[in-house]
């Protein structure tokens, strides 16, 4: 990849005119700093990039990284980008990268508008790497300096492309290998704190083949003995207790399972061999990288949506955007927010908003409940919201600050003015029009960007309903009561709803978020609704517009970065060193093809035959048909299965029930078909 132009180096020959272009920004990335972190965010440090059409799709390719490791994917992912540019499916605008500072890459072929949207964005986006404690988990608790993602990953490009370089490696062998391990790349517990080596306690160590008459008697071979039993096992056995399950809970990072404890098979010597060095290497750098890139997965719709959500406050709240981009602007942000499918960045501006607008209303429910005379059982009867909203408005110093209202907001409270930005506008030393968020504090700015007084959110507060006011009343602490609403209102926090926007932020991953929030008001606000196949029909049919039916359907979308969830649950399958896994059932079946075609690839990692329990829900193709006559369901029945691979067959073979029992979800279903398709 050609080296991409940052906006701080010299001009230099044919990077003149990105040159010329990178000027033009370094004035909107110092303000969107400044502007960023009066709002309350603290971002990394960000080094901005200009990149053409096609370094940027390489670097989307890469995932925001400028080196990767050699193989095939990046040169897909690339080809689709491409198309995607030149077809009419999309524009990249830029790509950032989670790192410490972080790197943000912006296309040279922007717009001014689009260039300055893009570092709003990215400001929002280095907030979030740096404040949620997903992203912590890589580096061992919290986000903090020590993340270094870029140099992490130029060293396994290196030591990659060495292995490939070594004559006494295959080439094929590595490639081969790589695509082993990513079949597996989500199969790790994502929930842990990282650590490059998870050497299992209870994992059975070798013997000697003389330990005892008892292995003999049981027919175990000299090889598994070696590899699977211990002392203490043997001890248990002589005692006629049951042996220590290998391992003793299922264990969900399967990657490591089997870069501790894998092999590889040797067709030659028609058995499992130890692995080479630089497989176990390979697994364990791409292992890493799963890590790494698993809180971005986990935080998509949470990330997108705080982005977005500061963008938007930042281009037309604060008039980022000039009158002469602000159409252009508008442009950009509808094709954000309007493409088609689940989209992250509409979603999670949704969620984001809402959590910002229950917060400020339930601050302003219970200072009208400290209103003497007004209960949860009579506020809507004795308060007239109409009078508090006008009331809620920010004062007209405040809400249009110019050079002819600096002593108008002097006369504001201190909290809310900078003191000293006031005395240099006074001076003439900052543009005010330009700029006028330089003159207050993140207080000042929470109350001139009050939501519940936004036009789309005027109605919010009269919306609460009976069963909210009663749970915020029945629980409000009596620490101090008003004579008037007037009163009350004056003691109100408008920070209350930023303050609850950065502690979601920086705890909730994407299914807490969409599990606390997506409530019934959130639902029927935004037009979300679940839809289903129908057998009868034949074709997709909404099913509810009920929000515990909407929820499970993201739900299922977001947990395990919506991919099925695989555990180890016996590294000594059958006494005979096979892998068995199972499938943790949540009423939604495996692909059966593609859950074969990656115990194939497992079999590679683990050098012995490999299983897999799950259980599949069947309807028999006559019972179709009856039920498509009489316009219902068919039943369905739920049956248990295991997969095997030999390294020569695949087998899909019956399991009985309580074989797969323990792998059922009983408290959890995602179908959302009404009662009357199921007559």
């Amino acid at each position: 990849m050609s080296d991409p132009h940052p906006l701080s180096s010299s001009t230099n020959g044919d990077r003149f005119r990105k040159q010329a272009i990178a000027g033009d920004l370094e004035a909107p990335v110092e303000h969107a700093r400044q502007l960023a972190e009066k709002l309350g965010l603290e971002p990394y440090p960000v080094n901005y990039w200009i990149v053409d059409y096609g370094e940027m799709n390489e670097l989307i390719a890469y995932g925001g990284f400028q080196t990767r490791y050699p193989h095939w994917r990046w040169g897909m992912t690339y080809d689709k980008q491409r198309k995607q540019g030149q077809y009419g499916g999309g524009k990249a605008f830029e790509i950032v990268n989670n790192d410490n500072p972080s790197h943000a890459f912006l296309q040279e072929s922007n717009t001014v508008a689009d260039q300055k949207a893009v570092i709003t964005h990215v400001e929002a986006h280095a907030d979030f790497f740096g404040n949620n404690d997903w992203f912590g988990l890589f580096t061992g608790g919290r986000a903090d300096d020590s993340v270094d993602a870029a140099a992490m990953l130029e060293r396994h490009a290196r030591t990659i492309e060495e292995y490939m370089a070594d004559p006494e490696i295959d080439r094929a062998e590595v490639e081969k290998w790589i695509d082993h391990t990513l079949t597996l790349e989500d199969n790790i517990d994502q929930h842990q704190v990282f650590s490059r080596r998870r050497e299992s306690e209870d994992a059975p160590t070798g013997l000697d083949d003389d330990l005892g008459e008892k292995l003999d008697e049981l027919g175990i071979s000299a090889e598994v003995r070696g590899e699977v039993f211990d002392e203490e096992w043997i001890e248990r056995i002589e005692g006629d207790e049951e042996a220590p399950s290998f391992p003793a809970e299922p264990e969900r990072d399967l990657l490591a399972f089997v870069r501790e404890h894998g092999k590889r098979y040797d067709e030659d010597a028609g058995k499992a061999v130890e692995m080479a060095e630089w497989q176990r290497d390979v697994l364990d750098m791409m292992r890493a990288e799963a890590y790494y890139f698993a809180a971005q997965k986990m935080t998509k719709i949470m990330n997108e949506g705080w982005a977005a959500y500061w963008e938007s406050l930042m281009m037309t709240g604060e008039a980022f955007a000039g009158d002469d981009e602000f159409v252009d602007y508008a442009d950009h942000m509808a094709k954000v927010l309007g493409s088609g499918g689940l989209n992250p960045y509409s979603l999670g501006k949704q969620l984001w908003e809402y959590v910002e607008n229950t917060a400020n209303r339930r601050e302003v429910i219970e200072a009208l409940l400290r209103v003497e005379g007004v209960s949860w059982r009579n506020l809507t009867d004795v308060v007239d919201f109409d009078d508090v909203r006008d009331r809620l408005e920010p004062p007209e110093a405040l809400a249009s600050i110019s050079g002819d209202s600096l002593e108008d907001l002097a006369e504001l409270p201190e909290t809310w003015i900078d003191g000293e930005a006031l005395d240099a506008a006074r001076a003439g030393e900052i543009d005010v029009e330009a700029y006028p968020w330089k003159l207050l504090t993140y207080e000042g700015l929470a109350r001139r960007h009050y939501s519940l007084v936004e036009p789309q959110f005027r109605g919010f507060l009269a919306e609460v309903s009976q069963d909210e006011l009663e749970r915020i009343g029945r629980y409000l602490f009596d620490d101090a009561r008003y004579g008037s609403v007037e009163e009350a209102l004056a003691d109100l926090d408008y920070a209350a709803g930023w303050n609850r926007m950065y502690d979601v932020r920086e705890s909730h991953n994407d299914v807490t978020f969409v599990d606390e929030f997506l409530t019934s008001e959130f639902v029927a606000e935004n037009d979300y609704f679940a839809y289903e196949y129908s057998e009868a029909s034949g074709g997709f049919h909404v099913s509810s517009t009920d929000a515990a039916d909407v929820k499970k359907k993201l739900l299922l979308q977001f947990t395990n970065f919506g991919k099925p969830t695989i555990a180890v649950y016996d590294g000594n399958y059958g006494n005979a060193n096979e892998l068995l896994l199972g499938h943790q059932y949540n009423g939604v079946g495996l692909d059966m093809d593609a859950a074969g075609e990656t115990l194939k690839r497992l079999f590679e990692l683990w050098g012995r035959p490999v299983n897999l329990l799950t259980i599949a829900t069947e309807v028999d193709d006559h019972d179709v048909e009856v039920a498509r006559r009489r316009n219902r369901e068919p039943d369905r029945e739920e049956r248990g299965k295991r997969l095997r691979y030999d390294g020569e067959e695949l087998t899909v073979e019956d399991a009985p029930w309580e074989d797969v029992s323990h792998l059922a979800a009983d408290d959890v279903d995602y179908d959302t078909k009404p009662e009357e398709w199921l007559a």
